[in-house]
């Protein structure tokens, strides 16, 4: 099977930052099978394939080395910015049809944007679970509820007390898994607030094949929403790192439209370069 791959980073934060992800821009050909094998075999959390579709400007199919994934935000951010400096699209607004719908993107010169769904949120995660997951103990910010968050994919948003706290803590991924599948969740997502930036983040979704992810667009977006209701209900830019345990420092710009106190649309963007 003869495909041709690219290889990017997306959401860099200096020269080895970011998350990797395959894109295939003619994938129409590909059946699932063919998909599958191509994730699993670039090996990145996940590989883009871009499809011809009547609803938006393209469509695009996410596959982790494991299954195929429904929505990707660091994927899609890496697919519409190669699009772009491949001259297939020009700058400005386009969309993208999913498995779960479609998807509002804004291409600029150094930069794309992607529109995610208004954020769902859910409580009811018990702190014993929490500390299940990870060999530590005392590691949660007391001030602050674990929560179920979706604006497209359902994770569990855990905060940390400090920074460095959450930079040494070690998972227990077969737990994450137990977790995961209790609450019909993608993942954990871990934040600790900053003085310099809104927060840091580490993400953890072994349930699809990924241990530890460098940067999280649907998550970050998702995080965003959630410091918005609990932290800095007066902003409406946040900017988060990720990928600072891993030696792949990742910085995502998330943009929320607030009527009051309603969040309206939520739009999460970045960069992204190959590799």
């Amino acid at each position: 099977m003869d495909v041709k791959v690219y290889k990017l980073t997306a959401f860099p934060n200096g020269r080895n930052g970011g998350n990797r992800a395959g894109v295939v821009i003619n994938g129409d050909s590909l059946t699932h099978f063919d998909m599958q094998q191509v994730a699993k075999n670039v090996g990145f959390s996940e590989t883009a394939f871009v499809t011809e579709s009547e609803k938006a400007t393209f469509r695009l199919r996410f596959f982790s080395p494991t299954s195929e994934v429904d929505l990707c935000g660091h994927a899609t951010i890496a697919t519409f910015n190669l699009l772009r400096d491949l001259k297939i699209i020009k700058k400005g607004h386009h969309s993208m049809e999913t498995n779960i719908g479609i998807f509002n993107i804004e291409v600029s010169k150094k930069e794309v944007f992607m529109e995610q769904k208004k954020p769902v949120f859910k409580s009811g995660i018990e702190q014993y679970e929490i500390d299940d997951c990870f060999y530590e103990e005392k590691f949660l910010d007391s001030t602050l509820p674990p929560m179920i968050v979706s604006t497209g994919m359902e994770e569990i948003f855990i905060p940390i007390k400090d920074v460095e706290t959450l930079h040494k803590l070690h998972p227990k991924m077969k737990n994450i898994v137990h977790l995961c599948k209790k609450y019909g969740v993608i993942g954990i997502h871990l934040f600790a607030l900053d003085s310099k930036v809104d927060a840091y983040g580490r993400n953890f979704a072994p349930i699809v094949g990924i241990d530890e992810e460098s940067a999280t667009g649907t998550s970050n977006g998702a995080l965003a929403c959630y410091l918005n209701k609990y932290v800095s209900p007066q902003k409406t830019e946040y900017v988060l790192r990720q990928g600072y345990s891993m030696n792949m420092p990742s910085e995502i710009y998330v943009k929320l439209d607030k009527h009051l106190h309603e969040i309206l649309s939520v739009s999460v963007g970045g960069s992204a370069k190959e590799i």
